[in-house]
């Protein structure tokens, strides 16, 4: 326990779903759900939105392994999303995502989460921590400018969303022996129909975990 305490101090609010993760004994009790609204800037009307489940991927139990032996070895839990137009499969129908997923096919931006908020079992937001958490980001106008149809949450290497460090392995290659550490590390990862993103549009994107 005192390696979980550790972690918590260490990783702060960036890395929250990566503690989660930790106390967590087996990750199919994980559920992912994603909350989807893109809004025009300036008028502020709905756009787009949906709610969809999402995969936990097996990488995230690896993650998990990597912040138990040691919370100093890694500089961030799952700490930004990534969007993409990449998912394989028809445009309005597009293959299930898999959980042997490592990186996005074709990601074209990625952000720090804007938020993260406990909930209760109701939903309520709370101060104290729960086993339900969102994980919030937005992308303004002129981001994320595309047909987007796949996204995921990841352990980054580099706090810097400009510097990408994508494991190799293109899916459904998944080489066991590769080295994680040294790679952006992709928890959850989530298809859908195409969502056309203009760059007058907001975009904002809720990954609740509950454990």
């Amino acid at each position: 326990m005192s390696i979980q305490r550790d972690s918590v101090k260490r990783l702060g609010e960036e890395a929250t779903i990566g503690l989660a993760l930790a106390h967590s004994t087996d990750l199919t009790s994980l559920k992912g759900e994603v909350f989807i609204e893109m809004v025009d800037a300036e008028s502020g009307e709905v756009l787009h939105k949906e709610h969809r489940q999402n995969v936990i991927t097996l990488d995230a139990g690896i993650l998990v392994a990597i912040l138990l032996r040691d919370p100093d070895s890694r500089a961030h839990g799952f700490n930004m999303l990534s969007v993409g137009t990449g998912a394989s499969g028809a445009l309005l129908s597009p293959n299930a995502p898999d959980p042997r997923q490592r990186k996005l096919n074709a990601e074209i931006a990625r952000k720090p989460w804007s938020s993260t908020t406990f909930r209760d079992a109701s939903g309520d937001a709370v101060a104290i921590p729960t086993n339900i958490v969102d994980y919030t980001c937005t992308f303004d106008e002129g981001e994320a400018v595309g047909p987007l149809n796949e996204m995921g949450i990841q352990s980054t290497i580099s706090a810097n969303p400009a510097i990408t460090n994508p494991n190799p392995n293109v899916f459904p290659n998944r080489d066991v022996t590769l080295d994680l550490t040294l790679y952006d590390i992709l928890g959850n990862y989530l298809t859908f129909s195409v969502i056309s993103k203009p760059n007058t549009a907001r975009l904002t994107i809720t990954w609740r975990i509950t454990c």
